[in-house]
């Protein structure tokens, strides 16, 4: 058994894994859609019981509960977060970029379980946050951990986690292609042909596994209307640059709300931001949890211009604030319901400028609801497909395209504002842009270069001992008692030259001429970016790469040489 494990492993590390990695992909796509399920029935389930006609109705309560629900569920949040270790405290998809930027993708099982209760907290109480980037985390968590559970090279957990992510957008909004583009575009940032087939699989799996528990739902299925005029074009592109605004705004405040929460007590953090988001809700008590009967409601144009404003300008500020402090929750939604209302709202106009030409409210509300999802996470392509698989309207596609981009660029070029993600990782000072050599080494194992062939000697040998080892032909020596590599060929020429020796002689493999490598060790789940990195760090040219079962027996060598060849192939 364990040689079939060290086989999947070898296999993993070089550039036949495909085949084993999709297998691998699907099995990510699996977990991750259960642990969505899971997710989304602790929050629905007592929702549903509590709250009266459906589970979002948030408005139809009391106006001393729209104020006591998020900032008591803030309070108690806050001061359990404040005796769990503030390494677990990161959460979401900020959380995941980073892991996958400066950690190879290896992500804490204790962040894992902060999102999971801190999420469903935020939604059962209340908060102005999304389900989609607890989503995200738990989806990436369930691909890295299966990965680091298993012990598989580190190449394979970036993928592993990008499978997590796409299964997790597929099972929540039941959108498996916009999940597949939105794991590419914004977390891995990256496309590769051997890239996207775990990932769409792994999609397919978890839109499965939603579809099993909640069935077939389309979530904006009365959207079906069509673009009523080319005159129209104009006005269209007025939805995007509104929702540039908003997205700028958005952007700004929330990595301002980041710069404040730095060094302060979490419970603090979260007891303001629930304050200040049920103060909020005791006018707009839309902004409540994730809203998407309030987009129900805008797309049938039951709310009128300056309501869909208002909610749209404060579910801003209440979501900003909240997330930029630290709360547990995910953006995405929020930004489909702001994009919603300012679509909406600029549809209304258009119903006065243009009466019985316009296309319907619905028609603008959902081209502001990916105009604001891709504008501010800098995500025109998922954005544009994830309208597309929400509403099942072909039609959205032509005029969705100009305003989606018109928002991107406006914020983009005039704004001066990065993608929300981008921009909170620099703030914290975690965002690093990886350079190509480092995605090319980043995608291979040290597993699928390294040199088998070695032998493992002590500094004392005879010269019987010395013949036996270079009959094996082997490429390295590894002098164990000083953690040295040798070349074979300097032993052999020394033999060759040493013909004095009496008999059989003892040989001292420190003395004799010869360049050697001081070696350090690393473990065979690493990948060739590690490996170059600890060379430079430590100034050397080689190292050991040892056994995850047993760290004193070494698999091969892994040389400078050999990864510089592979980068300029």
């Amino acid at each position: 058994m364990s040689l079939h494990v060290e086989s999947m492993r070898d296999q993993l590390a070089g550039a036949d894994s495909l085949p084993l990695l999709t297998l691998l992909g699907l099995l990510t796509g699996l977990i991750a859609g259960a642990v969505i399920v899971l997710f989304r029935w602790i929050v629905e389930i007592p929702l549903a019981y509590f709250l009266p006609e459906s589970f979002e109705n948030f408005e139809a309560i009391s106006s001393i509960m729209h104020v006591a629900l998020p900032l008591t569920g803030a309070v108690v949040l806050g001061l359990i977060l404040q005796c769990v270790d503030k390494r677990h405290h990161a959460t979401s998809i900020g959380h995941v970029m980073d892991r996958l930027q400066n950690h190879q993708g290896r992500m804490p099982p204790g962040n894992m379980v902060t999102q999971f209760f801190g999420g469903a907290a935020c939604l059962l109480t209340g908060q102005s946050v999304g389900r989609e980037g607890p989503a995200v985390h738990m989806g990436a968590a369930s691909g890295s951990l299966l990965g680091q559970w298993l012990k598989l090279p580190a190449n394979t957990l970036r993928p592993l986690a990008g499978c997590g992510v796409a299964a997790a957008i597929a099972a929540c909004f039941n959108t498996p292609m916009a999940g597949v583009i939105f794991a590419m575009e914004v977390v891995i940032m990256e496309y590769t042909i051997a890239g996207f087939i775990p990932v769409i699989l792994a999609a397919v799996a978890g839109a499965t596994m939603t579809r099993l528990a909640f069935g077939p739902e389309i979530a904006f299925i009365n959207a079906q209307s069509v673009m009523g005029d080319l005159r129209e074009l104009p006005l269209m592109g007025l939805v995007g640059l509104v929702v540039a605004v908003f997205a700028a705004a958005y952007i700004r405040l929330h990595g301002a709300s980041c710069r404040w929460a730095l060094n302060r007590p979490i419970a603090l953090r979260l007891a303001l931001a629930g304050l200040f988001t049920g103060i909020c809700a005791l006018w707009i008590p839309q902004i409540m949890g994730v809203g998407y009967d309030t987009i129900s409601s805008a797309l049938a144009g039951d709310i009128g211009f300056a309501l869909l404003l208002a909610i749209a300008v404060t579910k801003l500020f209440a979501t900003s604030i909240s997330l930029g402090v630290g709360m547990p929750g995910g953006v995405v939604g929020p930004l489909l319901f702001i994009g919603a209302c300012v679509g909406g709202a600029v549809g209304s106009a258009a119903q006065i400028l243009m009466p019985g030409s316009a296309s319907a409210i619905g028609f603008y509300v959902i081209l502001g609801m990916g105009a604001m999802m891709g504008a501010t996470l800098n995500a025109p392509l998922a954005a544009m497909m994830a309208i597309l698989e929400l509403t099942y309207n072909p039609n959205i596609i032509f005029p969705s395209m100009l305003v989606v981009i018109a928002a991107c660029l406006t914020t983009r070029w005039v704004f001066r504002c990065d993608g929300l993600f981008q921009h909170v990782l620099r703030i914290q000072g975690k965002f690093r842009s990886a350079e190509a050599m480092e995605q090319l080494l980043s995608r291979t194992g040290v597993r699928g270069l390294m040199d088998r062939h070695l032998v493992v000697a002590q500094n004392q040998i005879s010269i019987t001992g010395a013949q036996q080892l270079l009959a094996h032909h082997p490429h390295w020596i590894l002098l164990r008692d000083t953690n040295q590599l040798l070349q074979p060929a300097d032993l052999h020429s020394y033999l060759q030259q040493a013909e004095d020796i009496a008999g059989d002689g003892i040989i001292n493999l420190q003395d004799i001429p010869a360049r050697r490598y001081d070696l350090a060790r690393i473990t065979a789940d690493a990948n060739l970016f590690e490996a170059l990195d600890l060379m430079n760090r430590q100034q050397i040219d080689a190292l050991w790469v040892e056994s995850l079962s047993d760290s004193h027996q070494p698999l091969g060598i892994i040389s400078r040489a050999k990864i510089d060849d592979y980068y300029r192939i």
